[in-house]
């Protein structure tokens, strides 16, 4: 499989400069890298600038509801757990109506991969802080003196304590570590959460590419780095400010969702017949 291959006639419509371009590129190298089936993978994203990659990539693809990218993305991966299934979407997205789909996807460790584009704004509607965005965070609608009061999510620390099995977090301005992250990811065998650090060029003027070039560090050239160890995991997680990890925070393996109910672990949905099954009498009581 090349590139060409995944590229679709599509222009995309995002903001010249935005870090969704280098999110896109960085996973058409990881799906190439990887040599996957673009028949056997699914994609399925939420509403917003970051869900519309689903418009871009040759793979099968479903553009959801608002905050709706993993329930969806679960019904497909039960349906047929042999397919790849990623999702994608922003922190708007993810972090605010689908927070609740988040931490259960997470607990459930189903094998579906997830990356979230992370710009700390929301953009598509012009602006608004998002649930990540910084204390402070001025925009016009949240003006100064004070500007934003809400704690921001930090969406690595969420995942860690939500039970996601492969925790990572990437920066658009380093393409081949994000590259590798990406492609580690989607092979892992559980819930893989992806933080992507990804400056908006149009409504986020703090969290700047130079911003983060001044502020990311390779996590595996800490003092302390340990992957299989999840208190230290978290204890990066909480740098933010002067030094943000990026890399590999956390991997585990334990038994995937369909891998544990012993009507999937064997086949999954769609291989199961249904000729046997007879509903007449529970339709008779329901009407």
């Amino acid at each position: 499989m090349s590139a060409h291959d995944i590229n679709l006639s599509y222009v995309p419509t995002w903001c010249a400069g935005c870090g969704n371009y280098g999110i896109i590129n960085s996973l058409k190298k990881a799906l190439t890298s990887l040599n996957l089936d673009l028949e056997q993978t699914v994609l399925a994203t939420g509403i917003g600038c970051a869900s519309k990659i689903s418009q871009y990539v040759n793979t099968y693809r479903i553009e959801t509801l608002h905050g709706r990218s993993l329930p969806v993305a679960t019904g497909i991966k039960l349906a047929n757990h042999n397919l790849t299934v990623i999702a994608e979407g922003g922190d708007g997205d993810g972090m605010g109506l689908g927070m609740g789909h988040f931490i259960h996807t997470a607990r459930r460790n189903l094998d579906i991969t997830y990356f979230i584009h992370n710009n700390q704004i929301y953009g598509l509607t012009k602006g608004q802080t998002s649930p990540t965005s910084d204390l402070g965070a001025v925009t016009k609608f949240t003006p100064a003196p004070l500007g934003n009061v809400e704690q921001p999510i930090n969406i690595v620390k969420m995942a860690l304590n939500a039970g996601a099995t492969f925790v990572a977090r990437g920066f658009v301005g380093n393409s081949t570590q994000l590259v590798s992250l990406m492609a580690e990811a989607i092979k892992h065998p559980g819930f893989a959460v992806v933080d992507i650090l990804q400056p908006c060029v149009t409504f986020n003027h703090v969290n700047t590419y130079p911003w983060y070039q001044q502020r990311v560090k390779v996590i595996e050239n800490m003092k302390g780095y340990d992957p299989t160890s999840l208190d230290k995991a978290l204890s990066f997680a909480g740098l933010w400010g002067e030094q943000i990890p990026i890399g590999l925070y956390y991997r585990t393996i334990r038994p995937t969702f369909h891998e544990s109910l012993p009507q999937l672990s064997e086949q999954s949905l769609m291989q199961q017949k249904i000729d046997n099954v007879d509903i007449t009498g529970l339709m008779k009581e329901l009407y």
